[in-house]
């Protein structure tokens, strides 16, 4: 599979960058999940529980970050494993850029899954895709909400940017699905 998207953060990049490389913050956005923990530098080990039709499953794993570039840029590999549910792993290029109205997260995803969750179709598949992508955006726009108050009379935020979709179609926030169980989008990750 392969997915690309953008969204709109009404944080600023560095507020954004900080966030999406803090384990507390994604544990408290990614639904299911158990473990975020650096094991290494720029390495971390997850844990999540799924559920994606009639399939669902521990599935653990690992991040590795590279090629960073704080704020801007990073790369991120993954790989993530849930028994006879199935597997995954790829890698997404993650980048944050500055705007007048806080940052742009825009991310390109490339993911390999196989097992159970291959064999229930892509359709279904894409949709576990979107919904945790849209639960994770939620979850992060409302911790970035609690941590950065806007100030009185500041705009309100800004609206998510459209995303783009790959060749399946599949969102692009699949990486932290993926990482975490294979499926879907840190952001890192991201959309709808």
């Amino acid at each position: 599979m392969d997915m690309q998207a953008s969204r709109q953060l009404a944080v600023t990049q560095q507020q954004a960058w900080d966030a999406l490389n803090d384990p507390e913050v994604l544990k408290r956005c990614i639904a299911g999940c158990d473990r975020v923990e650096a094991t290494a530098p720029q390495q971390y080990a997850v844990g999540v529980a799924l559920r994606i039709g009639p399939v669902s499953a521990k599935f653990s794993g690992k991040i590795d970050l590279s090629e960073l570039d704080p704020p801007n840029s990073y790369t991120l590999s993954f790989e993530g494993k849930g028994g006879p549910a199935g597997f995954g792993k790829g890698d997404a290029r993650v980048k944050l850029i500055a705007n007048e109205t806080g940052c742009l997260l825009d991310y390109t995803v490339h993911a390999q899954v196989g097992g159970k969750v291959a064999q229930l179709g892509q359709r279904l598949v894409d949709g576990a895709a979107k919904s945790m992508a849209e639960d994770f955006f939620k979850r992060f726009d409302e911790e970035m909400q609690r941590r950065h108050p806007a100030a009185p009379g500041a705009p309100e935020a800004p609206a998510a940017v459209p995303a783009k979709t790959g060749l399946a179609g599949v969102p692009a926030w699949v990486w932290i699905a993926g990482a975490l169980a294979l499926v879907a989008v840190w952001w890192l990750s991201r959309q709808t």
